[in-house]
């Protein structure tokens, strides 16, 4: 790919996730197109549909939350500061947003392709080493696992809709109170 389709592409995934935040799934693609700076022509010769461009911003969403991972994970000392200041990051409104409206598509837009699953493994993976490293250093419960922390990560950034309102009201302190008892420490249920 030439370094100028290279640029165009990056444009388009950046401003479409941007407005498909803001505004949702169904936001029109010239909107899109104009919000990267280019020509509808060019948005369409890249992405023939929306299914194309949405699993696009799948992908690319999975692949920045790894690349968030890996930031925490170097610019925190202890596998446990870095696992909260990931899920901090992750939890931000404009993150949230963004995956809200991606998690209410059918799986086989974005869940079902190959190129999104692998690039969630990778991500899964990553945050599972985190994961055991805080359980090795004894900064996090033993019998929380890896699923546990990303069901939680879904909860709260893909279905904050279905939050009760008190917590919905203040996320932050709730998944603060959540992280709180995967510490070690705290008295297993």
């Amino acid at each position: 790919m030439r370094a100028d389709a290279r640029r165009n592409l990056g444009k388009i995934v950046t401003a479409a996730a941007e407005a498909i935040a803001e505004r949702g799934v169904n936001v029109p693609m010239e909107v899109i197109a104009r919000r990267a700076g280019v020509g509808v022509g060019t948005l369409y010769r890249r992405f023939p549909d929306r299914h194309a461009l949405i699993a696009a911003i799948g992908e690319h969403y999975v692949h920045t939350m790894t690349e968030a991972l890996d930031t925490a994970t170097a610019e925190h000392g202890d596998a446990w500061s870095a696992i909260r200041a990931f899920v901090s990051w992750a939890s931000e409104p404009g993150r949230t947003a963004l995956s809200t409206a991606l998690a209410d598509l059918p799986d086989e837009v974005i869940v079902g392709r190959a190129e999104f699953r692998r690039a969630r493994e990778e991500w899964v993976e990553r945050l599972d080493h985190l994961v055991r490293r805080a359980q090795a250093d004894g900064s996090m419960r033993a019998d929380v696992g890896v699923d546990d922390l990303v069901h939680l990560l879904n909860v709260f950034t893909c279905h904050p809709g279905h939050l009760p309102a008190p917590v919905a009201a203040d996320p932050g302190r709730y998944l603060g109170l959540m992280l709180d008892g995967m510490r070690s420490g705290v008295p297993n249920s």
